[in-house]
């Protein structure tokens, strides 16, 4: 029989294992192996830990040496592979949760014996946030306790940079404990002797900083496994499966039925006979797929879903133009057309040529003329108009409209 490794590459053993089989399905058999592997190591170092009694309720927290304080995250460990184990009973799943939820208590009982976590942590995570019934008081909790997470997390990389470790980010916390844990092998590797003061005791801050932030994930990891074993308590029974049977005479019954039944399922109504799909008031009673014809039509109906929400043009101002002088709504060779086309340039924001343009009138022309913009020519021309606009509007001041019609009245 082989020696037994020490306690800490044994507890190293168990992380790493764990590790591996936390990223791999859980139904696959070299999953379990691992697991079962990690879950006996993990056993032979909580023997060790009451072998050496390496903890006392009698302790303080100054009293425990960094090299022990590491092994109060063994029930969290054991609570993560044991959470793991494949199981297909409802009693065997009961059994499995009530053993993760020891392990978690166990671990979180430590803590505070210890009074590791402070008392602002014990009091954010006294009351589980599910049994807070308003919703935002339960939001509001929750935020508290991410952003006490997020804070502790934190500090841990920076104590993780000063002491020169990996600053790759975890895929779980059993690799996150690995990663701040110094390697045994090495340090036995690099020399027999102690640490220094500076680095034991940045190792120091850092595993209380992993125990801390350890103690919120299983927290909320007892809350789950708490409602996990509820729904457990109230589930239903599976029936028994139907014992099998070899009687032949039940198989050809069976084919006698299929092959002499004639009637047809019960249609229930609404085209595909499963029911009607509106209700008298208009309201879908179940979900429908709206279907064209052939593709084309499908393809039609499925480019009009995403729209503009007003009536786009159908045509240009051109077009319409071209249609209403084919119906002969245009009097060409006058003015009229011109203010016609006037207005619609105005609402296009284009510039549109007479109708008359092979002999235009002098207004015509002189609005023309005025268009001309950067030109000493289209100045004049525009202060010509002006000028004309000027004269008119005094005009009809002077004479407003009715006052030469006097009714014979003199």
């Amino acid at each position: 029989m082989g020696e037994e490794p020490p306690l800490p590459s044994l507890f190293r053993r168990a992380l790493i294992t764990s590790s591996k089989a936390l990223n791999l399905p859980t139904i696959e058999d070299k999953t379990q192996e691992l697991v079962q592997s990690a879950l006996s190591d993990l056993r032979q170092c909580t023997a060790h830990i009451a072998k050496l009694a390496l903890f006392s309720p009698n302790e303080q927290l100054a009293d425990i040496p960094t090299r022990d304080l590491v092994y109060l995250l063994v029930p969290y460990v054991l609570s993560e592979a044991q959470s793991r184990v494949r199981v297909t009973e409802l009693e065997d799943r009961v059994d499995l949760a009530r053993e993760v939820k020891r392990h978690l208590e166990a671990y979180i009982h430590y803590l505070e014996l210890y009074e590791i976590v402070t008392h602002a942590d014990k009091e954010l995570y006294e009351r589980p946030a599910s049994s807070v019934t308003d919703p935002a008081k339960r939001r509001e909790l929750k935020i508290k306790q991410y952003k006490r997470e997020k804070d502790i997390k934190a500090r841990m990389e920076a104590v993780r940079k000063r002491t020169n470790q990996s600053t790759s980010e975890p895929s779980s916390n059993v690799e996150l404990i690995v990663s701040v844990l110094p390697d045994p092998s090495s340090r036995l590797d690099s020399s027999s002797e102690d640490p220094d003061a500076d680095t034991e005791d940045i190792l120091r801050e850092a595993v209380v900083l992993l125990l801390r932030f350890i103690y919120a994930e299983a927290q909320t990891q007892l809350e789950r496994t708490n409602e996990e074993l509820e729904l457990l308590r109230v589930a239903p029974s599976l029936p028994p499966p139907p014992a099998p049977t070899d009687d032949p005479r039940v198989a050809k019954k069976g084919a006698q039925d299929d092959m002499w039944r004639l009637d047809a399922p019960v249609n229930q109504g609404g085209p595909d006979g499963k029911g009607p799909l509106l209700d008298p008031q208009g309201k879908p009673l179940r979900p429908f797929v709206l279907l064209g014809k052939n593709a084309a039509d499908r393809a039609r109906l499925q480019a009009q879903v995403f729209q503009a929400d007003h009536r786009l043009p159908t045509m240009s101002v051109e077009e319409y133009l071209q249609i209403e002088q084919e119906r002969g709504n245009i009097i060409t060779g006058g003015g009229h057309v011109h203010h016609i086309k006037l207005r619609l340039a105005c609402a296009h924001r284009k510039i549109f040529r007479p109708a008359s343009e092979n002999k235009p009138t002098s207004k015509e022309q002189l609005a023309m003329d005025a268009e001309q913009d950067g030109t000493l020519f289209g100045e004049e021309k525009a202060e010509e108009q002006r000028q004309q606009d000027e004269s008119w509007a005094h005009y009809t001041d002077h004479n407003p409209r009715g006052a030469g019609n006097t009714m014979n009245r003199g």
